[in-house]
C-alpha cells in the first residue's frame, strides 16, 4: 500500500511537471537557440550582435516567414539588429516582444569556466547571457516559431525585436536607433521585456516579479586638478586628499526616502511574503514610516535602492607617476535617481556632500527619465493568471527596477514596457553581470512555458 502510494505521488509530480514545462520538442529547440546565442560573443567592445540575428533572420525564413516581415539592420554593420513580424487579425495594435542579444564582457580568466561555451552542470546552464538577456532572446524566437507551426491565429500582429547595444548603449543601442529610424517596425501597444525575475528563497519560489518602471541612470564626475609638485617635498594641498575627502563623506551620506505608486505596491505585496519582525516593518513601509524604512534600508541593500535615489563611487583615477604629487584626481559616481528626483538636484546634493571647492563636479551621462508603466488590468491580470496557474501560491509581486533596461527608451516614446520573464532566480544569488553567470535548466523551460502562455493569453480574440 505504502508503494502504490508512492508511485501515486511520482505520477502526480510528474504530471504537475509536464503542465509548467513546454513539450520536449519545444524544449530541444530552445536550448539549441540559447546555446547557439550564448557561444556568439557580443560583447560591447569586443564582440558583435550581428552573427546572432542573421541566425535568427534565418531560422525565421526556413519557417516560412515572408523576407518583408523580417528586418536585419542596425547603426554599423557588426551591431545588427533583428525585428520579425507575426500577422495577427489587426484588432488590436500590436505586442512588442523584445530582447537585447549583446552582453557584458567576460573574460576567461575571472571565471570557473569559458564565459562563452554554453554549460550545462548540476541543474544550471552557464555562460555569459544566460541570465541577461539571452534566455528571453531564446524563448521568444522559438515560442513565435511555436505559434506558426501550430497556427495560433492572434487578433493583432506580434512583433519580436532583439536588439543590439543594451548593455553599453550609446549610439549602437538598438531599441533607441530603431526608433529614431524606423519606429513603424516596432510601433506596438506596449512592450514585453526584461526588467523583472521571478524571486525564490532557499529554493521555493515566492513571488513573480512584474517590472512597472525603473530609476533613472547619471553618471557624475568629480575632479580635483593641482599644480602638483615633487612628491619629496609633500604638502596638505592634494588632489587625491580632497578627492578622497569628498568620497568618504559621500560613503556615509543618504538621500531621503520616497515611495511611488509602483514602490508602495510592492512593499505591500513582500510584507505578504517575509516573515516575523521584517514583515510587520515592510506593511509599515508601505504605510510611509519612516522608522521602518530605516531599519528596512539597513537590513536589505536591494531594497533601499528601492526607497531611495543612490550615488555610489564606481571608477577612480589619478597621477602621473611614481614620484610626483599629483595633478590630476578624478571619479565616476553613478548614481540611479528615483523618478520623482532629478539630476539637478542630485548634482546640488553631490556639491553639498563634497563641501570642497577644490572639487568639480559635472554631469557625465544623463539618460533621462521616463514614465511608469500604467498597471494596467489586462496585463496584471493576464499575468497573474498565468502565475496562479503555474505555481499557486506565488505572489504577482509590482516592481520598479533599480537598474536599467531598454524599457527606458520605449516609455519615453509612449510605449509602455512590463518586464515579464517568468525564470525564477535565488533571490541572494543572482550572477547577471558576474561571474560564473547561470541559468536553472528548470527555471528556463518554466519561463518558455509562461511567456508562450502569457503571449497567447494577451494576443487571443477578446
Amino acid at each position: 500500500m505504502q508503494m502504490h502510494r508512492f508511485a501515486l505521488l511520482l505520477v502526480a509530480l510528474a504530471a504537475f511537471a509536464a503542465d509548467t514545462l513546454p513539450p520536449d520538442a519545444e524544449q530541444r529547440l530552445a536550448r539549441e537557440i540559447y546555446k547557439e546565442m550564448i557561444e556568439v560573443k557580443s560583447g560591447f567592445t569586443t564582440g558583435a550582435t550581428t552573427p546572432i540575428a542573421e541566425s535568427v533572420a534565418a531560422r525565421f525564413k526556413a519557417a516560412g516567414f515572408p523576407a518583408s516581415d523580417i528586418y536585419l539592420g542596425g547603426a554599423i554593420p557588426r551591431k545588427a539588429n533583428v525585428v520579425v513580424r507575426y500577422h495577427g487579425a489587426g484588432a488590436r495594435k500590436p505586442i512588442l516582444l523584445l530582447a537585447h542579444i549583446d552582453v557584458v564582457e567576460a573574460k576567461r580568466e575571472d571565471w570557473t569556466t569559458d564565459p562563452f561555451v554554453f554549460l550545462e552542470k548540476d541543474g544550471y546552464f552557464y555562460g555569459r547571457g544566460t541570465a541577461d538577456d539571452k534566455a528571453q532572446a531564446a524563448v521568444w524566437v522559438d515560442n513565435l516559431l511555436r505559434y506558426k507551426r501550430e497556427g495560433f491565429r492572434p487578433d493583432r500582429d506580434l512583433i519580436l525585436a532583439l536588439t543590439a547595444d543594451e548593455e553599453g548603449g550609446g549610439p549602437y543601442n538598438g531599441v533607441d536607433w530603431l526608433l529614431k529610424n524606423h519606429r513603424g517596425l516596432i510601433e506596438s501597444e506596449y512592450a514585453l521585456n526584461e526588467g523583472a525575475r521571478g524571486e525564490s528563497i532557499d529554493g521555493k519560489r515566492v513571488s513573480n516579479d512584474i517590472g512597472l518602471s525603473e530609476k533613472q541612470y547619471a553618471d557624475f564626475r568629480l575632479e580635483v586638478r593641482n599644480k602638483g609638485g615633487h612628491s619629496a617635498r609633500p604638502v596638505p594641498d592634494n588632489a587625491i586628499y580632497h578627492l578622497a575627502g569628498a568620497l568618504y563623506r559621500l560613503s556615509t551620506f543618504t538621500f531621503p526616502f520616497q515611495l511611488n505608486e509602483v514602490t508602495r505596491a510592492y512593499f505591500e505585496q513582500m510584507a505578504k511574503i517575509e516573515k516575523g519582525p521584517m514583515a510587520a516593518d515592510l506593511a509599515k513601509v508601505a504605510a510611509g514610516d519612516q522608522d521602518a524604512m530605516r531599519r528596512v534600508a539597513a537590513a536589505s541593500p536591494p531594497m533601499n535602492a528601492m526607497m531611495r535615489t543612490t550615488c555610489v563611487a564606481t571608477q577612480l583615477e589619478g597621477g602621473h607617476a611614481t614620484n610626483a604629487l599629483p595633478q590630476l584626481a578624478a571619479a565616476n559616481v553613478n548614481c540611479r535617481i528615483l523618478q520623482e528626483d532629478s539630476v539637478e538636484n542630485v548634482l546640488q546634493a553631490l556639491k553639498k556632500v563634497a563641501a570642497d571647492g577644490q572639487v568639480a563636479i559635472t554631469v557625465k551621462t544623463n539618460e533621462g527619465p521616463s514614465p511608469a508603466s500604467p498597471m494596467r488590468p489586462d496585463v496584471m491580470k493576464a499575468f497573474a493568471r498565468v502565475t496562479d496557474t503555474m505555481w499557486p501560491g506565488v505572489i504577482t509581486l509590482p516592481t520598479m527596477a533599480v537598474g536599467g533596461s531598454d524599457g527606458r527608451y520605449l516609455r519615453s516614446a509612449g510605449i509602455p514596457t512590463y518586464g515579464v520573464e517568468g525564470f525564477f532566480q535565488d533571490r541572494d544569488d543572482v550572477r547577471a553581470h558576474g561571474r560564473d553567470e547561470r541559468m536553472m535548466v528548470q527555471s528556463f523551460y518554466e519561463g518558455q512555458k509562461f511567456l508562450y502562455e502569457l503571449v497567447k493569453v494577451l494576443a487571443s480574440p477578446q
